[in-house]
């Protein structure tokens, strides 16, 4: 029976955890309304990219030789039925019963310290000081030597950390056998492992330590009772903000959710400036909803005029973080204005991939700029 059930745990662990993991973290980037009618159109689609990469790699002319396996149709009924992708539906660890959340003695120094950190990490930023007080109590110090891994993807997670010394370096596997691709950097203040938590699901991705570091671990059931319901709130209504930037269309959805986690919203109104040309520039910024025009001094003496026009999906000050110079605009709200942001550390951070397209899309502003020269304006 040992034996059966060990042979069963290991067919799971090769065969269906990294399936279902890659389907939840493509719900989890789609949020279809219907998720059931979505995931079995997403799993036929997956046996038939199976069967036609079978087929090119065998160079055979029919499918005989393949195994079709027909998913079973769901009752009517059940088809009506809405469905929903909260996390209290994925498992006994995310059932809210009663809570006694588990107290490690610290000193004050290192409650302070501690409360330090969770002010530096954006999944603390929606708790109140009582709930931060219960997070501090609950938190766990633990040490870790360079190359140690402290999370490996696949594996089942019930800690979130939060980086207090020391840098790790995330990596993650996109095909079952593929190499780990290396994504981040963690550096003190930052957190991670919080999406094992989130939705029940195995670790999404592997921390190794790039120097001897000092983490603090958040126990499952505090995380639950205390953070989760906040986070997930915030990460969900930004992810699909950063769905609508076509900049980040192409990014991971795991990279995509930590974008989500960093970045801070700021409201304007019509005719606030954003940026004032000539100043430095420390923040780069992600139009929500509105519309904006960048107006430029291109005679000295004379009034700026509009150079560029911003919509919603747009983005713009990268230009100051990328080159290090100061605003090369005026940046001027034509309506309400919701704007997210990054500051320049996570900006770097997050966005680093990218920089080649950026510097790119640059060109744009001197077309524009070369345009209104030609005008004579």
């Amino acid at each position: 029976m040992n034996q059966q059930a060990e042979k069963l745990r290991l067919y799971a662990q090769e065969n269906v955890v990294f399936l279902l993991q890659k389907l939840m973290e493509d719900i989890l980037a789609q949020q279809p309304k219907n998720v059931i009618d979505w995931s079995i159109a997403w799993l036929d689609k997956q046996g038939r990219d199976i069967v036609k990469s079978r087929q090119k790699k065998n160079a055979l002319s029919s499918s005989s030789d393949e195994e079709v396996i027909e998913l079973p149709k769901r009752p009517a009924a059940a088809r009506k039925q809405r469905a929903s992708i909260s996390a209290e539906a994925y498992g006994q660890y995310n059932r809210k019963e009663s809570f006694q959340p588990r107290v490690i003695v610290k000193t004050q120094q290192q409650k302070e310290k501690i409360g330090k950190r969770l002010e530096q990490s954006f999944m603390f930023a929606s708790l109140d000081q009582r709930e931060k007080d219960i997070v501090i109590d609950a938190m766990e110090e633990r040490s870790y030597n360079a190359e140690d891994w402290v999370i490996q993807q696949g594996d089942n997670g019930d800690n979130l950390y939060v980086v207090d010394q020391g840098e790790l370096n995330c990596y993650k596997r996109f095909t079952k056998d593929g190499e780990n691709k290396f994504l981040k950097v963690y550096y003190p203040g930052e957190s991670f492992g919080e999406l094992a938590l989130l939705y029940n699901a195995p670790r999404a991705a592997s921390i190794q330590c790039k120097t001897n570091s000092i983490l603090f671990a958040l126990d499952r059931q505090t995380f639950n009772h205390i953070v989760k319901d906040a986070a997930m709130r915030k990460r969900e209504k930004y992810v699909n903000v950063l769905k609508q930037i076509e900049l980040l269309s192409m990014m991971d959805p795991y990279e995509r959710s930590h974008v989500a986690d960093a970045i801070r919203s700021a409201n304007f109104q019509n005719g606030d400036y954003v940026i004032r040309e000539g100043e430095q520039g420390d923040i780069f910024y992600m139009i929500e909803d509105g519309d904006l025009i960048a107006t430029k001094t291109l005679v000295q003496g004379q009034e700026p005029v509009k150079v560029f026009q911003y919509k919603t999906g747009d983005y713009f000050g990268e230009l100051a973080l990328l080159k290090d110079i100061p605003r090369q605009a005026n940046i001027v709200a034509q309506t309400e204005v919701k704007l997210i942001y990054l500051d320049r550390h996570s900006f770097k951070r997050m966005l680093g991939p990218l920089e080649d397209i950026l510097k790119r899309n640059t060109e744009k502003y001197q077309k524009y700029e070369q345009y209104w020269i030609n005008q004579g304006q």
